[in-house]
């Protein structure tokens, strides 16, 4: 087995991570546990320097005597390897174009920005919608994935400069499988970039995605990371200060955790009742946002850059703009079913007044 200095040599992507919390960037991942029949969110938060999401939640289940023997597997066929790197690198030194946003309310300035964004909202649909939701997509031929971002994106457009514009987006892709570590809960996380147009429609939003994958540039970034993992922290603050740390800047970046027990079999106390989840923001990112499906039920988290914006009042009008995108959509997948009874969990949270944990421990 590796030593820990050269498992941390060999690491591709946590030098980069470390570099951008060197800058004053906060690298936690947001995760919110709401007990059975509370409203009040504990927030947990894991460095992504150790982790991605699919490595922490499962160190928590773990942690809760959970046995989980394999983690999530990317199913993508694109092969593995140098190539897409090599292909891309005309994007990757390409010219970076920044959208500009609208005069949002600002709130209250952060002294120190290396802290979790105050700026956030979160949702919890029921089985029934979560169920309904998943009906619609399949309905119009999509992923749930394609789904939710194709009416994030009609969200956000309101609040750019530019509405019409082609809106940059980044969206983390699970490599477990094709890419295997000492540990199975390290970053294992690619992405891919990509524009989606005002005017695309949900299939057109899936076939950004997948183009992307089939083009193997996950594994450009990938490959990138590795490339560069060597390079001094004060190149790596350079290029991150340059928006040279992704492909591309984008306006947000979303990232679904997937399913976590389907069969409702856990009913642990540090794991019951609902879960959020939203990957990290940053300043060539400025918005995050993140669905995961734990017990049936999803749930969506979205949260703005102390730079952009420290009021609560901004992420929670995106949140009522995206579900009410949705609405129509999933009503129709009902087929004129009566919408069941919600318990108080279930409704939009405010950001409010909440129990914070910041748990640095790592897997």
């Amino acid at each position: 087995m590796p030593s820990a200095a050269n498992s941390k040599k060999r690491d591709p992507i946590k030098p980069w991570f470390e570099a951008l919390e060197s800058t004053g960037e906060y690298i936690g991942i947001r995760f919110g546990h709401l007990r059975p029949g509370s409203r009040e969110v504990e927030w947990i938060y894991f460095p992504h320097s150790e982790c991605d999401g699919i490595g922490a939640f499962a160190h928590m289940f773990r942690e809760a005597g959970i046995p989980l023997e394999t983690l999530p597997q990317i199913s993508h066929p694109a092969p593995y390897g140098w190539k897409p790197f090599f292909q891309a690198l005309p994007k990757l030194l390409g010219p970076r174009r920044r959208l500009a946003w609208n005069e949002l309310p600002r709130g209250e300035p952060l002294e120190d920005t290396n802290q979790p964004a105050p700026a956030v909202a979160w949702h919890v649909f029921s089985e029934t919608e979560s169920r309904e939701l998943l009906d619609a997509s399949r309905s119009a031929g999509v992923t749930l994935n394609s789904f939710l971002l194709k009416h994030l994106d009609s969200a956000l457009r309101p609040d750019l400069a530019d509405p019409g514009a082609a809106m940059p987006w980044m969206v983390p892709v699970n490599i477990r499988g094709k890419v295997n570590r000492e540990s199975d809960t390290e970053n294992h996380t690619s992405y891919v970039a990509f524009h989606i147009s005002a005017e695309d429609n949900l299939n057109e939003v899936h076939e950004h995605i997948y183009r992307t994958l089939n083009r193997g540039e996950h594994w450009a970034a990938w490959k990138g990371y590795r490339a560069t993992r060597l390079l001094p922290r004060a190149i790596k603050r350079l290029a991150i200060k340059t928006d040279r740390v992704i492909s591309q800047w984008n306006v947000a970046g979303f990232s679904n955790l997937g399913v976590w027990d389907r069969d409702n079999e856990i009913d642990h106390g540090s794991l019951a009742g609902s879960w959020l989840f939203c990957p990290p923001v940053l300043r060539c990112q400025m918005v995050g946002a993140g669905c995961v499906t734990f017990q049936n039920r999803l749930s969506l988290l979205i949260q703005a850059h102390p730079d952009l914006t420290t009021a609560p009042e901004v992420p929670r009008k995106w949140l009522e703009r995206w579900l009410s995108f949705m609405e129509a959509p999933r009503r129709e997948s009902a087929n004129g079913a009566g919408a069941d009874e919600q318990s108080p969990q279930e409704r939009t949270g405010p950001e409010g007044p909440q129990r914070q944990q910041a748990v640095q421990s790592t897997p």
